[in-house]
């Protein structure tokens, strides 16, 4: 074994247990943020970082392995799907009230007129007819 191949394993060990620390604090975000927005922003932003950093350091263990093209291929497929599913999640809850508006320093959303005062948004919940019949928000 030469210097080269023992920095390489150092490199990727390190990218390793970084990945994997980035990934527990992922998990440890979802459980304690109070609300949807700020458990999707913890889910996603860490843990694609940490999922990629372990890809990186597969990638540099494997070097000259067909594993190598798989490791890309699932950290493609990390990107391209995790911030869309979340966007979309946060999206939906966002519009059915799933979440503290106090929390929000920002709410670009929450002065958008509706059409007529009682007309359907087209994404309320199912039972959005009965709750507003009973006065609920």
């Amino acid at each position: 074994m030469n210097d080269v191949d023992s920095a390489a394993d150092v490199v990727a060990v390190a990218c390793l247990l970084l990945g994997a620390f980035f990934c527990l604090t992922a998990g440890l975000g979802l459980l304690r943020f109070p609300d949807v927005l700020s458990r999707m922003h913890a889910g996603t932003k860490p843990q694609v970082v940490g999922v990629l950093l372990i890809m990186v350091g597969g990638a540099i263990r494997l070097t000259g392995s067909s594993v190598t093209w798989m490791l890309l291929l699932v950290a493609v497929f990390q990107l391209l799907t995790a911030p869309v599913s979340a966007h979309m999640v946060s999206r939906i809850a966002y519009r059915r009230r799933h979440e503290r508006r106090d929390l929000l320093l920002v709410d670009d959303l929450g002065g958008a007129p509706r059409a007529e005062p009682g007309a359907p948004r087209g994404d309320e919940p199912a039972d959005g007819d009965a709750r507003a019949e009973r006065g609920e928000p």
